[in-house]
């Protein structure tokens, strides 16, 4: 069974922090990259982090490097992205997404699985 559910978004200003997180089924967990995505109004969806569940393998964008960490508790099935030092143009929903293939991890186009996102909203 396919699942991916966010939680953790919420409303901060800017310099402020928020930590989300996606539970995934057991199946979905084990396919390998997970990554985390927004989508801005009006915005293409991009990758923001992506981490492999079988060995820690991190890729961040480099808009948020310093800033975000992505990791994982494998007895929870949970993938975390921290996110520190909050800017306004980090507003957007946020997604987890998975995958079984290759390719970039963060082009959301190699990615299968998505969850159903949870906003962010950063405030100056």
């Amino acid at each position: 069974q396919v699942q991916l559910v966010e939680s953790g978004g919420g409303s901060v200003q800017a310099g402020g922090s928020l930590r989300l997180s996606c539970a995934a089924s057991e199946y979905t967990y084990s396919t390998g990259f997970m990554g985390w995505f927004r989508q801005a109004p009006g915005k293409e969806r991009e990758g923001v982090a992506a981490l492999y569940t079988g060995g820690g393998i991190t890729h961040y964008a480099d808009s948020v490097k310093g800033r975000f960490t992505i990791s994982q508790d494998n007895a929870k099935r949970t993938v975390y992205l921290q996110m520190n030092s909050l800017k306004p143009e980090d507003t957007a929903m946020y997604y987890c997404a998975a995958r079984r293939g290759a390719g970039p991890p963060l082009l959301s186009e190699t990615y299968n699985y998505w969850g159903q996102g949870t906003q962010v909203t950063v405030s100056s």
